[in-house]
């Protein structure tokens, strides 16, 4: 069980899974929810731990679960089948432990550790439309911001926009990164640190745990450029 604790109001991760339990169990109780006083026991315990354990993951980790959009109630059914397919088939109970052992492992026998790259390519199959806020083609930056697409090819072969692939060969730009017509400082540097494009900007279009709950890219617009690639360069 683990006693991590918050570096934000020193409560331990076991402690305020015990007070989710206790909120997951009273709300199971008062909408009526059908369950035997074993498996209400078990479902607010699980359901407490998975929520306390959010706040203590590392920055990159809670940055990927914000970006996934799969359907929960699956995963959850999945979960519990993994769980009962275990004690049928040795006779014994769940550990605290049991996600850990049985993620995939690498030929050493050490648990592989999924990389934040795998939670890019997931926004890689996500519609820009949905997450990405307001972007332009290099057409509409060009008649109505001036940018010659020369000069923005440019600053995209050297790492000083964010250009996100849209279709085949085409890339599109948040229009919040410009100011003046050209990409606000920091961008360059943020890029450096967070390598895929897509999930740079999710990390800069919203508010960072990081930052206080700011948002990096409006940071950057306010020349706040030192913090944000602090954090960026931390969050990699």
């Amino acid at each position: 069980m683990s006693r991590i604790q918050n570096p934000s109001d020193g409560i331990s991760q076991e402690a305020l899974a015990g007070l989710m339990a206790e909120a997951v169990q009273q709300a199971l109780m008062r909408h009526g929810v059908m369950l035997d006083a074993e498996a209400l026991a078990s479902a607010s315990r699980i359901a407490g731990h998975v929520a306390a354990a959010l706040p203590f993951l590392p920055p990159a980790q809670r940055l990927a679960i914000g970006s996934f959009k799969g359907e929960w109630t699956d995963l959850a059914s999945d979960f519990f089948r993994l769980m009962a397919n275990r004690a049928a088939s040795d006779g014994s109970a769940i550990s605290d432990r049991a996600l850990e052992r049985s993620a995939p492992r690498l030929e050493t026998g050490k648990p592989a550790v999924q990389p934040i790259a795998e939670r890019a390519a997931e926004l890689q199959s996500m519609l820009i439309e949905d997450w990405a806020g307001e972007v332009a083609g290099s057409t509409y930056l060009e008649e109505k911001l001036r940018i010659p697409r020369s000069t923005l090819h440019r600053w995209q072969r050297r790492g000083e926009v964010v250009a996100l692939r849209k279709g085949g060969r085409k890339h599109v730009f948040p229009l919040v990164q410009f100011i003046d017509g050209r990409p606000v400082p920091g961008i360059s540097d943020v890029l450096s640190a967070i390598a895929n494009p897509r999930l740079a900007w999710f990390w800069l279009s919203r508010p960072s745990p990081e930052l206080n709950g700011r948002i990096p890219i409006e940071m950057l617009r306010d020349d706040m450029v030192e913090d944000v690639v602090r954090a960026a360069r931390a969050l990699s």
